[in-house]
């Protein structure tokens, strides 16, 4: 019997969001320990790296941002093509919600962000960061609760989840592309035609693919443009169908292959480096501050009133249906757990404000973590009880 690569992503992502929130926890931890010199130490150690005429410069954690971060917009980019083309997103019926979920999940936030932050230029570039969605950390934190949930929620909230991060590389790559050196620019894109054209070639071996994407990845980190959106560019190259008949594609088999060692090792290992700050140099006064509000208020307030706000509307207007068999309250515990950006808000942030901007950075990841944690909490709090009344439902109806 053939897998169902849906169902496959749920339980790795699943795993994955425990192993992420201790990766956060023990970055915190050790970074207001006695250990923290050597936890800065670490994540800002000088790596060189060079091959033949390529040389680069970088601290460990840009190059976990930059590189190995790539490896992961690249396996997002596979799951996105094939939901696209075989999976959840291939009904236009079934698209049109999660879609219209996502976009008012990431603008609702974004206008939140935007109103406490309007009158601070410096601070504007830091508006992507409420928008985006953490896949991992919000099924985990569905899978605690969900025993009597109906699996159309978990659908829903892959779906909305995978479109929303459709949307964040999109404004990744037009945010945060500076400075465009246009030759290697070239150069990335006419890897990505190779590899295009070498999906046309059946038989051809995987390790063409991995030539293919590394020397990508060198043009696009040259060039000045996010490697993230080489990563899903890539993706986008890899053929759904298989090398031979009886075999089971490309995508899948990259996929499955790829994810568990970015679902277990990249993205832990990026929450490490990204989510420790020290406590030392805060006071009431970031707590409070127009950045931290702006990130905080907008996951955490702005998520659940664009997502419900928009399912709730396409419903009455008759655009889509709610998830099947799932009631108002359990859509409404769902858009809460939207509000989980963690990684991908980590991620954006980084991006958004440079490492010179400490002040900024500790205000961003405050406003990120302790977003991520209401989200999460309220989101399993509705979801259990939602979960109770469903069950008492079930109980009279036996009786």
């Amino acid at each position: 019997m053939s897998r169902r690569p849906t169902l496959e992503f749920l339980k790795t992502e699943t795993a994955s969001g425990l192993i992420l929130g201790a990766a956060a926890l023990a970055a915190l931890i050790l970074a207001n320990s006695p250990w923290s010199t050597a936890y800065f130490g670490f994540i800002h150690a000088p790596v060189t790296i060079q091959v033949g005429a390529f040389r680069e410069d970088a601290e460990v954690i840009d190059w976990i941002k930059h590189g190995l971060m790539a490896v992961f917009f690249f396996v997002v980019g596979m799951e996105i093509k094939f939901e696209i083309l075989k999976g959840e997103l291939a009904n236009p019926r079934r698209l049109a919600m999660p879609v219209l979920a996502a976009v008012g999940g990431m603008a609702i936030p974004a206008g939140i962000y935007l109103a406490f932050n309007h009158d601070n230029a410096a601070a504007h570039g830091g508006w992507a960061v409420p928008t985006a969605t953490d896949i991992a950390f919000a099924l985990a934190a569905l899978a605690a609760v969900s025993k009597r949930l109906p699996a159309s929620l978990r659908i829903f909230l892959l779906t909305l989840a995978i479109a929303d991060d459709l949307g964040a590389v999109a404004l990744i790559a037009v945010l945060f592309s500076s400075d465009v050196h246009w030759q290697a620019l070239l150069g990335a894109g006419a890897c990505i035609a190779g590899m295009a054209a070498l999906g046309r070639w059946r038989s051809a071996p995987f390790l063409f693919y991995a030539a293919g994407f590394l020397l990508a990845w060198g043009f696009t980190l040259e060039s000045g443009v996010s490697t993230s959106v080489t990563g899903v560019l890539a993706a986008f190259t890899v053929p759904i169908g298989p090398r031979r008949r009886g075999q089971e594609s490309v995508l899948r088999y990259f996929m499955d292959s790829l994810h568990p060692y970015v679902a277990f090792g990249i993205l832990p290992l990026f929450a490490f480096a990204a989510a420790g700050f020290s406590f030392s140099g805060l006071s009431g006064g970031h707590l409070i501050s127009p950045i931290t509000l702006g990130v905080l208020l907008g996951l955490f307030v702005g998520k659940q009133i664009g997502v419900f706000g928009a399912v709730l509307i396409a419903v009455l207007l008759g655009f889509g249906r709610k998830p099947t068999g799932a009631s108002w309250l359990e859509v409404y515990g769902v858009s809460l757990l939207c509000g989980v950006g963690f990684t991908m808000s980590l991620f954006i942030a980084a991006l958004a404000f440079p490492d010179a901007d400490i002040d900024h950075q500790n205000q961003v990841r405050l406003g990120v973590v302790l977003a991520s944690v209401l989200s999460a909490g309220a989101g399993m709090l509705v979801l259990s009880w939602a979960g109770g009344i469903r069950a008492g439902r079930e109980a009279a109806g036996q009786t």
